[in-house]
C-alpha cells in the first residue's frame, strides 16, 4: 500500500497546476464554472465519506484492510471511488479556474497515479476481504465513472 495519503498527492498535483498556469488566469465565466465544479466535487467526496462513517467503516486510505463493511450505496452506486473522483474533479476545477491547456496535464497525471498507487491495491484488498460480494459489486459498478 502507498505511504502518501491521496489528498496529499492531489495537493501536489494542484501545486504543479499552479506552476503551469498562465499568468493572466481565467475570466469570470470560467471562475463561476470552476466554482460549481469544485462544489460538486467536494460534495461528492463529502457524501462518500459520510457513507463510510454511517457504515462505521474506516476512511483511512492507507489501511483498507481495516474496512469492516463494503459500502455500495449512495455515491458508491455510480462509482467505486467517489472520493478519488471528487479529488480529480477538484483538480479539474482548479485547471478550469487557472486557465491554460497545460493545467489539465496534472489532472490526467493524478488519475493515472492514484489508479496505480491507490485504487488497484485497495481493490485487491477488498477482493480478498469481501470475496464474492466485492466481485458482484465490481462487475456492476465502474471503477471511475
Amino acid at each position: 500500500m502507498p505511504v502518501i495519503p491521496p489528498p496529499v498527492i492531489a495537493l501536489g498535483f494542484a501545486a504543479v497546476q499552479h506552476a503551469l498556469a498562465p499568468k493572466q488566469g481565467a475570466g469570470p465565466v470560467r471562475k463561476v464554472a470552476a466554482t460549481a465544479l469544485a462544489a460538486g466535487s467536494v460534495g461528492l467526496a463529502g457524501a462518500a465519506v459520510a457513507r463510510f462513517r454511517a457504515a462505521q467503516t474506516t476512511v483511512h486510505p492507507l489501511h483498507p484492510e481495516k474496512a469492516s463493511t463494503l459500502v455500495t450505496d449512495g455515491p458508491y452506486q455510480r462509482t467505486r471511488n467517489p472520493m478519488y473522483v471528487g479529488m480529480a474533479g477538484a483538480l479539474a476545477a482548479h485547471a478550469l479556474g487557472e486557465g491554460g491547456l497545460l493545467t489539465w496535464l496534472p489532472v490526467a497525471g493524478f488519475v493515472l497515479a492514484i489508479d496505480e498507487l491507490q485504487v488497484q491495491p485497495e481493490e485487491r484488498v477488498m477482493e480478498q476481504k469481501f470475496g464474492e460480494q466485492w466481485d458482484d459489486y465490481a462487475l456492476r459498478t465502474k471503477r471511475w465513472l
